[in-house]
């Protein structure tokens, strides 16, 4: 069978990160929606996206297809329902599709028209920003569960002070000496190649994705995801930080999401709570408008290829766009148009030229090439958020 994976109804609502990739893409736990689905399925997935991202991740279509709505993340039973599919036949949730079969032949799908099977199984659905850090401990156990199933971790190194090894999984060729490990609140995972150097103390649930660095001394309160090639230093508290991004120095990040290739200076600090204890309203991309949130805590959203110069201070509930460059003193305001620069005394355009030169000096120090294709996404991404930023 041929799975698609599309972005669903909940895409606007995950901007700025789905400016840059389809909403499989997004890494919550251990693993991104795809990666999720692809293990569990034992298949690899295309997806249905945004026009101007199809080229990088294209769609493929064959005589038969099952469609999945990414934003829900899969369970054992799911995916053994999802298998089971027949023509004309979709799952739903509530009001909302899971999944459902369609053929190639079909000119027009009409849902109303379908076999309707109801799925009353709570999953966890990434439907707004902060439900990619508020459901990273639920999305860090299944993920936890699901890749190390049979599976034998590496030995824990004796200079280690742990507790609750047995919520230990290590790969092959992590590092990790004289660190303290609490995997007693949520399993600590540790990808291969990764590094939690001397003096760090981790509290679970962690997922330390391959090749991820926290570096000497670091604090980290769980449920926190460190993605690949991450590197990670200070204090850190229920924050998902997809991959390539670096906050390498003191400061402190809680209840956030940091897309690929960010980078937090020395000494960066986010509030996530309110001075006067009050619920956290968000930045929207849809309703361009601040959404209410339901929480109390909630943090710094920062888009792909974002920076920010050292002790740079960002207010509770803080969305930065995609390649936007932050410095200088003071706090600037808690929605920061894609392609700004600047600070608290004003902003100015981040012109194309040169972020796409700084875009392709920090990919190659990786071995990753900064393509065309990534080049035409960000120009969309520039033209698309012109209306956000100051003439």
């Amino acid at each position: 069978m041929n799975y698609i994976l599309f972005d669903g109804p909940s895409r606007n609502q995950l901007l700025p990160f789905t400016y840059t990739r389809p909403v499989a893409d997004i890494r919550v736990g251990i693993l991104t929606i795809r990666e999720k689905w692809e293990k569990h399925l034992g298949s690899t997935t295309t997806t249905i996206t945004e026009d101007y991202l199809s080229e990088k991740y294209p769609m493929v279509e064959m005589d038969e297809n099952i469609l999945i709505n990414a934003s829900f993340l899969p369970d054992y039973d799911l995916v053994e329902r999802i298998k089971g599919l027949e023509e004309n036949q979709a799952i739903f949730s509530g009001e909302d599709v899971i999944a459902f079969f369609t053929k190639e032949a079909q000119e027009d799908i009409d849902l109303n028209t379908y076999e309707a099977i109801e799925y009353n199984e709570e999953l966890l659905k990434i439907e707004n920003t902060w439900d990619i850090f508020s459901k990273n401990g639920d999305a860090i156990q299944e993920d936890f569960e699901l890749l190390t199933h049979g599976r034998k971790s590496q030995p824990i190194p004796s200079s280690n002070n742990i507790i609750a090894p047995e919520n230990i999984f290590i790969e092959e060729g992590a590092k990790l000496e004289f660190a303290t490990l609490n995997a007693s609140s949520g399993p600590i995972y540790i990808g291969a190649g990764a590094e939690i150097m001397e003096g760090s103390i981790v509290r679970g649930p962690l997922a330390l994705c391959d090749h991820a660095t926290l570096k000497l001394g670091a604090k980290i309160y769980g449920p926190t995801t460190v993605g690949p090639h991450s590197k990670v230093g200070g204090e850190v508290s229920n924050s998902v930080i997809f991959g390539y991004s670096n906050k390498g120095h003191d400061g402190f990040l809680g209840n956030s999401v940091l897309g690929e290739w960010c980078n937090l200076g020395a000494d960066t600090n986010n509030s996530n709570l309110k001075n006067n204890y009050a619920e956290v309203r968000l930045w929207s991309y849809e309703t361009e408008s601040f959404a209410r949130t339901g929480l109390q805590f909630c943090g710094l959203m920062m888009g792909d290829h974002s920076k920010c110069g050292i002790n740079t201070m960002f207010n509770t509930g803080t969305v930065v766009g995609v390649s936007a460059n932050i410095f200088g003193s003071g706090f600037p305001r808690n929605f920061v148009p894609s392609f700004s620069w600047g600070g608290s005394s004003g902003f100015t355009t981040y012109l194309t030229k040169k972020a796409f030169e700084v875009a392709g000096v920090v990919m190659s120090r990786r071995n990753i090439e900064f393509t065309d294709q990534d080049a035409a996404i960000l120009n969309h991404v520039f033209e698309e958020t012109k209306k956000y930023r100051a003439s």
